[in-house]
């Protein structure tokens, strides 16, 4: 079984914040204390960090739920509760962090150290000194704390490479990875040797180099699942430069030409953009007897279907094993990286706007009346639903509070117009209360 694991979906719920105190000044020569209660800290938030550590999201394959701790509460003598601290969780350079909802993009995080916080902490909630005032002085309500953010994400991992080798299975890519980089991939005389990108830092002359990454072999139908299909593609689509390694030996029994046009296909198939970046093509095998042969036929047929006006691609004729024609090579592919700029995966319209993902957009409507199967009210929103968690219903003030702010809304208006009558029942998700009007 592959240790690479390049897609996860998890939930992540930052941390609650601290109800605020209800507490009085009991103090010996103060006749009349007044409210002494503190706010509530704040929740802990989410955050992720890249780590050039890590390599694979194989540590979101069993931890899929990351929970941040909860505020303290609000004490008396007007101390605050402590806020909890962040949860800091690490992802691999390339990790794209979307809604599992939606699908939108929340974060694309290429950067060594880059931060995003993915879910905000609750506000802490209010002390009884926070709601003091001349009228009521000494007011026995308090809030209790925002609930954290909580949401499913869905990670994708893309590689960070700024070269990609495709091809079909069996065709040298692992061997020519091996001979011009560092990397020390599996390599063995059947397909599918690979089956997670390797990747390798390649030195070219004096101080150039680039990251280059041997991907899974393609085969036919790649970009709908077959073989390895997407987990192939994904990988492919952050690099600027494709090197198209045919296998030109014969010993497989395939038409070099045949592969060329399947593997462009399929690219073409899972984004059209991956034909935009330049591609070299790399008959590899031409330390074998027939590869001569082979590649003029190549060429031949290459040739006489090129689209009018398109220019003959640059081949270039390597063998991995002897460790031949590969220095111009890579002295082509320095120069075309040098020309070449990033391709953005995402435009700006692709990512969540940073407000409605905070939850700074206000809803078209505060809350929804609907009704349930026994024939009673049920009110539902977000705006509604927050101000609910953080009413503490063992002080009457509190729920008194609460139905002002109800009101406020136009709740009871609404529920009047929907047809609610008298001593209706009215659910706020497990909370019910009579509609009196």
């Amino acid at each position: 079984m592959s240790l690479f694991l390049d897609t996860a979906k998890i939930e992540v719920r930052a941390g609650k914040g601290g109800d605020g105190a209800v507490a009085f000044r009991r103090e010996k020569y103060v006749p009349d204390g007044g409210p002494a209660g503190g706010d509530g800290g704040r929740g802990g938030n989410i955050i992720f960090r890249v780590d050039e550590g890590l390599s694979t999201l194989m540590d979101f394959k069993y931890n899929r739920i990351f929970r941040a701790k909860s505020g303290e509460k609000g004490m008396n003598k007007g101390m605050h509760g402590r806020g909890a601290e962040d949860l800091i969780v690490k992802v691999p350079q390339g990790t794209t962090v979307k809604d599992n909802e939606t699908g939108q993009v929340i974060v694309d995080l290429v950067e060594q150290g880059q931060e995003f916080v993915v879910a905000k902490g609750g506000r802490g909630g209010r002390g009884n000194i926070r709601f003091a005032t001349p009228r009521n002085p000494a007011p026995e309500v308090a809030e209790n704390g925002e609930p954290g953010e909580q949401k499913w994400l869905m990670l994708e991992l893309r590689v960070l490479a700024d070269v990609g080798l495709v091809g079909f299975p069996s065709v040298g890519k692992s061997t020519l990875l091996s001979v011009v980089s560092n990397a020390r991939p599996k390599i063995g005389a059947y397909h599918f040797t690979t089956i997670t990108p390797n990747i390798g830092m390649v030195q070219v002359g004096y101080g150039d180099s680039f990251v280059m990454a041997d991907m899974p072999g393609l085969i036919e139908g790649a970009h709908s699942g077959a073989g390895l299909g997407i987990q192939f593609l994904r990988h492919i689509e952050r690099t600027r430069v494709l090197l198209h390694v045919l296998d030109m030996s014969g010993l497989e029994g395939r038409d070099p030409y045949e592969d060329y046009v399947t593997i462009n296909k399929e690219l073409e198939s899972y984004n059209l953009r991956l034909l935009e970046r330049p591609q070299l093509i790399v008959a590899n095998k031409m330390d074998m007897p027939d590869a001569p042969e082979i590649l003029a036929d190549f060429k031949k047929k290459l040739a006489e279907n090129l689209p009018e006006g398109q220019e003959m691609p640059q081949i270039f004729e390597v063998s991995g094993l002897t460790q031949t024609g590969l220095q111009g090579l890579l002295a082509r592919t320095s120069e075309l990286l040098a020309e070449t700029p990033e391709f953005l995966l995402y435009e700006d319209e692709d990512f969540i706007d940073e407000e409605a993902y905070y939850g700074f957009e206000e809803e078209e409507q505060p809350f929804r009346i609907s009704r349930d199967d026994d024939a009673g009210w049920r009110l539902s929103g977000a705006k509604l639903e927050k101000l609910f968690k953080m009413t503490n219903f063992d002080r009457d003030e509190s729920v008194m509070k609460f139905a002002r702010q109800l009101r406020a809304m136009g709740v009871d208006e609404a529920l009047r117009a929907a047809g609610a009558r008298d001593g209706d029942l009215v659910r706020i998700e497990k909370f019910e209360f009579e509609f009196v009007d």
